[in-house]
């Protein structure tokens, strides 16, 4: 179905008309969200996904309304997963937590622009060139692959790569925030803060999601509409999802392995597609090859079966319950001791009575999968000063 520049002009005022009305009247004055807030909003966004994919599905039809719908649950979860990276970036720059929303933000914003950049050219690949879809199936097999790998002991949460690198050399950087400013004066020199450092590594690593997730929708669906939209319904709300999941996403302890799978099935299912749309010479002769080919509604099937019982599995799963407990007291214990982390005396208040609520549940749990934990002794220590911090604070 082809999309007239009339609906196209629609949605994209649409897009931009929610991510101004996202800074404008949450962004522009620092402060943490409650869980309420960020409940209710997170709930907001996803209801205008459906409701957008619904209105697809009536004026497109069921095949265009299920490869939306695919789309954007592949995405969204993707989305999910890049969290984490989000959330070490910031816990590796230690952005006060009252800023965090506008790097979100920025972060969304960036993602946008730098995925309709690669949508755009992965369509003008795709029409040109039948054999990228080999190249994508290859992109989205080793990236499965990769996210089957187990971790190394190397610093993975240092978000120090090379831009940044180049940053600190050649600009004067300052060591501390001055709110969410992007520069700064300090002794009568006009100097970046840490605050555009993060939003640069945010950005990089926003460029290299993009490589992953462009395929694996492109896998689903070549129209390019329709690419265009589950991605950016999938990326809205986002900021308000990591406020409301934060300190449960150690909980989806098998989270890699669904989106492995997932992206294992879509890099398959591109690389059928390529087989049966083959025009390379060397691969039977340059002719079609008669392969299954996977419909859109059992690739939906699929992911939603895959997702399902990832997250039942890791929110059963007992050694996932004391992990993520005892990451959450880390967590709680480094945010309590580091002053950098929020001038709001409330804020610590409620970072210290959740690292209370972490340690409740960590007692009743069974000594096996405690100990299990890494750096338990270490994460003990923090806990310990906490505490000792806590009591001082009341003494005074």
């Amino acid at each position: 179905m082809t999309v007239s520049p009339l609906v196209w002009g629609i949605t994209i005022i649409l897009i931009v008309a929610l991510l101004a009305f996202d800074y404008f009247f949450h962004i522009r004055k620092a402060h943490v969200p409650s869980l309420k807030e960020a409940a209710v909003w997170s709930s907001l966004y996803v209801g205008i996904a459906i409701v957008f994919g619904v209105l697809v599905w009536v004026f497109g039809g069921s095949a265009m309304g299920s490869e939306y719908f695919a789309g954007y649950i592949t995405e969204k979860a993707l989305s999910v997963d890049n969290l984490f990276v989000f959330l070490i970036i910031m816990a590796s720059f230690k952005v006060p937590r009252e800023d965090q929303q506008k790097v979100l933000l920025f972060g969304i914003v960036f993602a946008l622009i730098a995925r309709t950049g690669f949508i755009f050219l992965g369509a003008a690949l795709i029409n040109s060139f039948s054999w990228i879809f080999y190249l994508f199936g290859l992109i989205l097999l080793i990236t499965a692959g990769n996210l089957l790998k187990p971790e190394g002991d190397d610093e993975g949460g240092e978000a120090d790569n090379f831009i940044i690198r180049l940053a600190k050399r050649f600009f004067h950087t300052s060591q501390n925030y001055d709110g969410d400013k992007l520069f700064t004066v300090e002794n009568g020199k006009r100097m970046l803060t840490p605050m555009l450092l993060v939003m640069v590594a945010i950005g990089g690593t926003d460029i290299l999601f993009a490589l992953d997730s462009i395929p694996a929708i492109f896998g689903l669906t070549q129209n390019v509409f329709i690419v265009f939209t589950a991605t950016a319904f999938s990326l809205m709300g986002l900021r308000q999802l990591y406020f409301l999941i934060d300190g449960l996403l150690d909980r989806l302890i098998y989270l890699s392995y669904g989106l492995a799978a997932i992206l294992a099935f879509i890099g398959v299912k591109l690389v059928l597609h390529a087989l049966h749309e083959n025009t390379l010479p060397f691969i039977n002769g340059g002719e079609h090859v008669p392969v299954f080919e996977i419909s859109t509604g059992q690739s939906l099937t699929v992911i939603i079966g895959v997702l399902a019982v990832t997250i039942v599995a890791s929110l059963l799963s007992k050694a996932g319950k004391a992990q993520t407990a005892i990451n959450n007291a880390r967590r709680h214990a480094e945010s309590y001791l580091d002053l950098s982390y929020t001038a709001d005396p409330a804020e610590r208040e409620r970072v210290y009575n959740l690292l209370l609520e972490e340690e409740a549940q960590i007692v009743q749990m069974d000594k096996k999968y405690r100990d299990k934990a890494k750096d338990v002794d270490k994460i003990r220590a923090q806990v310990d000063e906490a505490h000792r911090q806590h009591a001082e604070f009341l003494s005074r």
